[in-house]
């Protein structure tokens, strides 16, 4: 591969990277030394609920950052909340959401997954101007594969982006892509891939969100298994020069980076600058 296309193909990847954060007002001073206008993607737990994830927004959005709230379907108890939730995030300025069903056991009102509140923001002629939503390249741990792909194929109609989850293997980023393409999938897809974080973090939400076929590429990978189980912290140098490769080669083209960062954020940031430095 050409070196000047290697390069371009890499700072490709990290010219506009997106950041998730957890809904911790720790994070807040992290927040502040970003660049304005960078993507700060916040999730949403059961046990904080939207009011947290939604009040972080705000709080960037007022850093004038491009703040992401996650929508969580099952965490929202009817059209009366959502409504308010809308209107909370756009007198804040924020127009982009991320839906998702959720982690919560049992639905808290009527939407049991992403595609039911998805249908109901239309319908209520409030959905946001810019929509992304999840995919899983290595498989969901309660759902299954066709259930997936159904379900994806549904949202592309209020969709704009898909984000993968968690990878350490571009190779299966690059096949969901593929097989996303081969199945009438045309949202550009955003690779996930995980930020400067603690392998011991790494690890534990891997196990828990079930990244399979990633866990196993690391244990048949020596130098990726080592720098996981040793105390410190990953860093995805190899991963985005592998995809940035594969971009390069045709093979696939990643709209940009979603990174996990389990608010090690500023040290992620500071990985994707030095990275864009190096490359540039």
């Amino acid at each position: 591969m050409d070196r000047n296309r290697a390069n371009h193909a890499y700072t490709a990847l990290l010219a506009a990277p997106r950041f998730e954060i957890l809904p911790l007002a720790s994070v807040l001073d992290e927040t502040s030394a970003l660049p304005e206008g960078t993507v700060v993607t916040v999730t949403a737990s059961p046990r904080r609920g939207l009011d947290a994830t939604v009040e972080t927004c705000q709080k960037l959005a007022a850093q004038q950052l491009r703040a992401v709230p996650h929508l969580a379907a099952r965490q929202v108890t009817g059209e009366e909340h959502l409504r308010e939730l809308l209107d909370r995030l756009a007198g804040s300025g924020i127009d982009e959401v991320f839906v998702v069903g959720g982690d919560a056991a049992v639905p808290a009102g009527p939407y049991a997954d992403g595609l039911a509140l998805l249908r109901a923001m239309a319908g209520l002629g409030r959905l946001p101007a810019t929509v992304g939503v999840p995919a899983y390249p290595e498989g969901h741990p309660v759902l299954g594969e066709r259930t997936l792909w159904s379900a994806l194929h549904a949202k592309q109609a209020y969709a704009s982006y898909v984000v993968t989850q968690l990878c350490f293997e571009a190779r299966a980023v690059c096949r969901f892509a593929a097989a996303a393409r081969d199945r009438g999938i045309t949202l550009p897809v955003v690779a996930g891939v995980p930020g400067a974080v603690d392998t011991r973090t790494l690890l534990r939400m891997s196990v828990r969100i079930g990244v399979g076929d990633s866990l196993r590429f690391a244990k048949g990978h020596r130098s990726l298994a080592g720098r996981l189980l040793r105390p410190g912290a990953y860093l995805p140098d190899a991963l985005v020069g592998e995809l940035a490769a594969r971009a390069d080669a045709g093979e696939c083209a990643p709209a940009g980076l979603h990174f996990y960062t389990f608010n090690r954020l500023g040290a992620t940031a500071r990985w994707a600058a030095e990275a864009r430095r190096r490359a540039g």
